[in-house]
């Protein structure tokens, strides 16, 4: 308990006084060789047992009685030798294991001290006086002091404790966000699965069965075989990029042209007529691009599922801050509260949210979904 090195320097100023004084008045009185002694037996058991003590065990309350005892054989020698118990307080409260013991200590090495006074000053009624002066200002200094230290202590490891909790939160917050991280990315993988290579795998199997219809038909020509080959090429395409880690959107030419592109792929599979009409005064924030060309393939990717519709129009255009996708069939309709919860339309309003914007679903001789996200100021 009285490992650091500034209790070593105590003991050795407290102790250099002490001798000092012993030293001065050991030719007058020969019993000041009890002091010596007494003090050169608590400087031994202080550097022999004081460090290796454990707080409140047998041995910090032997080494409490020994100050005490000291302090008694210092002062019945010499008054000025109670500059002793400037260490053995202080000394009594570390070896304490609580705020009584430090009490208890106190009280006895200040009894000692006016005991020692009642012996060592003559007449009796000064000693007294002295005794109890004495008494009184160490034994209530030391109190005072020792409870503030032991609150200051106690505050101290309050703070450990909190910051140990709040350590041990971050942790927990930090494989909070780990998980949550991995979450989002397994949606982001299952939305970039469903809008790309679910949707050209699902065009290949039109194609597939488009194909077999013409084979049996005698009608199979050249033309069908390659657009079931550049389908089966887009798949294989559209996987080794999402392998690599980013979803294939092909926006070399801007929103416009990629719509365009994708309406022209989707005619030549499906028959349907497809209009596209792009009406933007600047050009989009890259991320509102691919939001909306998703939209836009999940628009298609239902009407050629559900809406058996021979016309679609996909339109794009900006007002009141917002940008709009609208992709309309002329199809048979469908009961927008009908819609079942799948990677579909669920997870196009959930990629929309991500990016500020909402999704609309309507139903009026034909279907219409619009696509809504705010403009973002896009770097010159």
């Amino acid at each position: 308990m009285l490992k650091s090195p500034w209790w070593l320097a105590a003991l050795a100023v407290v102790v250099s006084v002490c001798a000092v004084i012993i030293a001065v008045g050991a030719a007058d009185l020969p019993r000041w060789w009890i002091a010596a002694g007494a003090l050169a037996v608590f400087v031994v058991v202080f550097l022999a047992v004081g460090r290796r003590l454990h707080q409140g065990g047998p041995g910090a309350v032997a080494l409490i009685v020994v100050s005490i005892l000291t302090t008694f054989a210092l002062t019945s020698t010499e008054p000025s030798l109670a500059v002793f118990q400037s260490l053995a307080m202080p000394a009594g409260w570390v070896l304490s294991r609580t705020r009584r013991g430090g009490i208890l200590a106190s009280f006895g090495i200040g009894l000692a001290t006016g005991a020692g006074f009642l012996i060592s000053i003559s007449p009796f009624e000064s000693a007294l006086v002295s005794a109890l002066v004495t008494f009184g200002f160490s034994f209530g200094g030391s109190c005072a002091i020792g409870l503030w230290i032991w609150r200051i202590g106690a505050y101290g490891d309050e703070r450990a404790r909190l910051l140990d909790e709040l350590m041990a939160a971050q942790d927990e917050l930090a494989a909070l966000h780990r998980d949550a991280g991995v979450t989002a990315e397994r949606e982001r993988l299952a939305r970039e699965l469903h809008d790309t290579i679910a949707q050209s795998l699902a065009g290949l199997v039109l194609m597939t069965q488009r194909t077999r219809r013409d084979l049996a038909a005698g009608k199979l020509t050249d033309e069908t075989l390659a657009l079931l080959e550049e389908g089966a090429r887009d798949a294989l395409t559209e996987t080794r990029t999402l392998v690599a880690g980013s979803a294939p959107v092909e926006l070399g030419g801007g929103i416009a042209g990629a719509l365009e592109l994708l309406a022209e792929r989707f005619r030549r599979e499906s028959g349907v007529a497809v209009s596209v009409s792009v009406a933007l005064d600047a050009p989009l924030h890259r991320d509102d691009e691919v939001v909306l060309l998703r939209c836009a393939q999940e628009g298609l990717a239902n009407v050629r599922k559900h809406a058996k519709a021979t016309t679609v129009a996909v339109s794009l255009e900006e007002g009141g801050g917002d940008v709009q996708l609208r992709v309309a069939d002329d199809g048979r309709g469908l009961d927008p509260a009908a819609i079942p919860d799948g990677f579909g339309l669920s997870g196009l309003r959930a990629r929309l949210k991500l990016a500020g914007g909402s999704l609309e679903v309507s139903s009026d001789g034909g279907t219409t979904i619009t696509a809504r996200v705010p403009r973002k100021e896009v770097a010159a």
